[in-house]
C-alpha cells in the first residue's frame, strides 16, 4: 500500500527490547567488523551478506556459482511507461474496472468514473497487490490469476472525487476492495482475459467469510448482526499473498484499522491496535459496522490472513484464526520434512512481530472425491502459532503464543486460546518478542531452506523516545530499509534459528553513511516485495513513497523498480522500472518460467490531488490515456525463454 510515513500506523509502546536494543555493541564486532574470526564457524553460511551484497547460503543447489542472470541491466527511470530489459516485453493486462468475466454480469469500465457500485463489484478492483498465477491441467498457456486489491484512491474512484460521500460512494469503494479471480490465455503471442470464465469471481468487503479456528464463536468475535461470531462480511486492505501446496491463496488484511473510527478515547485493547477517533476512509458515517463506538467487536474480526479456493467459485472463503490476528502484509507456505504447513507472516507497521504457524496435521493428498483444496480445508485451523525473538549473536528463537504457557494466563488478560489468537499483538509484547522495522514481504527458499523478509524503512529509528540502532538495524532515520534471513536451525517447524541481513539498501553516493548501504551492484530503496523463483533467482520489488521519490537521498533511485539477485555472484540487477510515482507488487510466473506476471500500484499517486500542477508526478495515464489504473503486466522474453536467463 502506498504509505504516508507520517500517518502509519505506530501502536506498540510495549517495553519490548527491540531488534535494534538488545545487547551490548561490544559483543556484535561480528557485524561491525571482526568477521573473518566467525567465518569458519557456525554462522558461517550467514555472513556473506555482511561482507558486501547478497550471497547464497550453502545450500544454493546445483550449478550454484554459474551466473543466473542473462538479462543486460536497465537504467533508473522516471518516465510514465513500464521498461523491461532488450529482448522482453511487457503487457498490461486486466487494469482496474475491466469486468472479470462473470457470465451474463460484464459491464464495461467508463473513463468518467460513472460505474456504480453493483458495476464495481463484478469489476477488477483497484489498486493490484499480492498475484498468483494456478495453472490450469498444469499449462502454462491457460490458468488462473488471484490478485488482491489493496486500497482505492477515491478521488479517481469517483465521478465527484473525494466530495459529497454518500452510501453509493462507500458501496462503491467497498466494492473496489478484496479479491478478483480471473482466467487468462496466451494467445497468438499475447495474454488475454478469457470472459466470460466459469472461474471468474470478485470477492469484496461486503463478501461473507466463515471464520474458523480457535477465535471463532468467541465472545470477542461476537456482533449484534452475527451473534454466533462465525460469520464476517468481506475482507479489507488485502496485500500481500501466498499459494498454498494444497492449491489455495492466502491473503493478508494489513492496515485495517484505517478502516474504523467513531471512538472519543480507544480503549488499551483499541488503542494497542491503531484505532483513531476519526477513520482513513470514510465508511463509519454510511456503514455503521466500521463504527466502533456502536459496534466494538467488529473491530476484532479483521486483520486475520484469509484462505481462498481460486478453482471452485462456490467456495465460501474462510478467516484462518489459528495463524493470530495482525496487520498482515501477507502469508507463505514452507513444508517440513515429514510434510506439514509452516506459514511465516509479517506486519507492516513499526516496531511490530515475525510470526510462523506450524499446522498440526501433514497436507493431505488429493482423493475420496474431494480435490486436494477441500481435502485441507481444516488443516490451518489445528497447530502452533509462535512470534519470533532474534537476538544479537546471530540466534533467534520462536516463541509460542499458547494459552497457559508462560505469562499468557488469565491473570493478565487472555481467558483462553481465542482471547491470545484476537489479542496476538498484546500476547507478543507479553512473551519479548523482538520489534522489528516494518516487515513485509516474505520468501522462502524450500530447497535451500532459508526464508527472507523485507525490512522496508522505519524513519522513527533513533528519533526521540524510540529504539535506537544496533546490529541487527544500524541505521537511525532509516529511508532505504534491508532485507533479513534467517535459517531454522532444524526443520522448518524448529524453534530456534540463525539470522542475518541479505542486503542494506541504499546508494553509495549519499554523504549520509546510514544511507549507503552495501548493494553489490543496482542501487534500490525500500524494498516490499519479494519472489524466489524455480531456478533460485530472488526478485525484489520496491515501495518508496511519492512524497520522498526524487527528493533527498532517495533522488537517484527514479521510480520503483523490480530487480533480481543472484545469491551465488552477490549481484543486484536491475530488470524493470515503473510509472510515475507507482509500487512494483506482487510477483508470480507459469510453470514454465515463461511469463511473469507482477503488478503495478496506484500509478500516479496521490493523481486526485491536483493542488500542485506543475509536479508531473501527479499526472500519470499509465496504461490507457486516460486516468491512471492499476494493473497487471505480463513479461515475457521475445524468444520464448525463461524469465530472468
Amino acid at each position: 500500500m502506498a504509505k504516508d510515513f507520517s500517518a502509519m500506523e505506530d501502536s506498540n509502546r510495549s517495553a519490548n527490547p527491540s531488534i535494534h536494543s538488545v545487547s551490548d555493541p561490544a559483543r556484535r564486532i561480528w557485524v561491525h567488523g571482526g568477521l573473518a574470526g566467525l567465518a569458519g564457524g557456525v554462522l558461517a553460511p550467514l555472513l556473506g551478506p555482511l561482507l558486501g551484497g547478497c550471497a547464497a547460503g550453502p545450500a544454493a543447489g546445483p550449478g550454484a556459482a554459474r551466473p543466473l542472470l542473462g538479462f543486460k541491466a536497465i537504467p533508473t527511470a522516471t518516465s510514465d511507461a513500464v521498461v523491461v530489459p532488450e529482448g522482453y516485453v511487457a503487457q498490461p493486462l486486466a487494469p482496474w474496472g475491466e469486468p472479470v468475466g462473470v457470465p451474463g454480469n460484464m459491464p464495461a469500465w467508463r473513463a468518467d468514473a460513472t460505474n456504480s457500485a453493483a458495476e464495481q463489484a463484478v469489476q477488477m478492483g483497484m489498486h493490484h497487490d499480492g498475484i498468483h498465477f494456478y495453472p490450469i491441467n498444469g499449462s502454462s498457456t491457460r490458468g488462473l490469476l488471484a490478485m488482491n486489491h489493496e486500497y482505492v484512491d477515491d478521488g479517481l474512484l469517483h465521478p465527484g472525487g473525494l466530495a459529497d460521500w454518500s452510501a453509493e460512494k462507500v458501496a462503491k469503494s467497498q466494492a473496489a476492495h478484496g479479491v478478483a479471480v480471473i482466467e487468462v490465455e496466451l494467445q497468438r503471442g499475447a495474454w488475454q482475459m478469457v470472459r466470460p470464465s466459469p472461474f471468474a469471481r470478485r470477492i469484496t468487503a461486503r463478501t461473507p467469510f466463515a471464520l474458523q479456528g480457535p477465535a471463532a464463536g468467541h465472545a470477542l468475535m461476537r456482533t449484534a448482526a452475527d451473534p454466533a461470531g462465525r460469520t464476517v462480511l468481506g475482507t479489507l486492505n488485502n496485500c500481500a499473498s501466498g499459494k498454498t501446496p494444497w492449491g489455495t491463496y492466502l491473503s493478508g488484511e494489513e492496515n485495517f484499522a484505517f478502516y474504523f473510527g467513531g471512538v472519543e478515547q480507544p480503549d488499551a485493547h483499541q488503542a494497542r491496535w491503531g484505532l483513531r477517533k476519526t477513520a482513513f476512509f470514510n465508511w463509519p458515517a454510511f456503514d455503521e459496522r466500521f463504527d466502533a463506538s456502536r459496534h466494538p467487536n467488529e473491530y476484532n474480526r479483521f486483520g486475520w490472513v484469509v484462505e481462498i479456493d481460486p478453482m471452485d467459485p462456490t467456495s465460501m472463503p474462510v478467516k484462518r484464526t489459528a495463524l493470530g490476528r495482525a496487520a498482515h502484509e501477507g502469508a507463505w507456505v514452507g513444508v517440513t520434512k515429514d510434510q506439514r504447513a509452516v506459514v511465516y507472516s509479517g506486519e507492516d507497521s513499526r516496531f511490530e512481530y515475525i510470526y510462523k504457524f506450524v499446522s498440526r496435521d501433514a497436507i493431505a493428498p488429493a482423493g475420496g472425491g474431494l480435490t486436494q483444496a477441500q481435502a485441507n480445508r481444516e488443516l490451518l485451523d489445528h497447530g502452533t502459532l509462535y512470534v519470533a525473538r532474534f537476538d544479537t549473536d546471530g540466534s533467534g528463537r520462536w516463541l509460542p503464543l499458547v494459552h497457559g504457557q508462560g505469562p499468557l494466563t488469565a491473570a493478565n488478560g487472555f481467558a483462553d486460546q481465542g482471547e491470545v489468537l484476537v489479542k496476538t499483538r498484546q500476547a507478543s509484547d507479553l512473551l519479548g518478542a523482538t520489534k522489528m522495522d516494518r516487515p513485509e514481504w516474505i520468501a522462502i527458499d524450500q530447497n535451500a531452506r532459508e526464508i527472507y523478509c523485507t525490512l522496508t524503512n522505519n524513519s522513527e529509528r533513533g528519533a526521540p523516545g524510540k529504539p535506537g540502532v544496533d546490529a541487527a538495524n544500524p541505521r537511525a532515520n532509516n529511508v532505504m530499509g534491508q532485507i533479513i534471513r534467517w535459517k531454522e536451525d532444524a526443520d522448518f517447524s524448529g524453534t530456534t534459528m540463525h539470522w542475518d541481513h541479505l542486503v542494506l539498501a541504499g546508494d553509495p553516493a549519499n554523504t549520509r553513511p546510514e544511507a549507503k548501504g552495501n548493494i553489490k551492484g543496482d542501487i534500490f530503496a525500500c524494498p516490499d516485495g519479494l519472489y524466489v523463483d524455480a531456478r533460485g533467482v530472488l526478485w525484489i520489488e520496491t515501495d518508496m513513497h511519492a512524497s520522498q521519490m526524487y527528493k533527498g537521498e532517495l533522488a537517484r533511485i527514479g521510480n520503483n523498480q523490480m530487480l533480481a539477485c543472484d545469491r551465488a555472484t552477490g549481484e543486484v540487477r536491475r530488470f524493470l522500472t515503473g510509472p510515475t510515482n507507482c509500487e512494483i507488487t506482487g510477483a508470480t510466473q507459469t510453470p514454465d518460467g515463461t511469463t511473469m506476471f507482477i503488478n503495478i500500484q496506484h500509478p500516479g499517486e496521490n493523481a486526485s490531488d491536483r493542488s500542485d500542477p506543475a509536479d508531473p508526478a501527479k499526472f500519470s495515464k499509465w496504461p490507457t490515456g486516460t486516468r491512471p489504473r492499476s494493473a497487471t503486466v505480463a513479461i515475457r522474453r521475445v524468444d520464448g525463454g525463461v524469465i530472468g536467463s
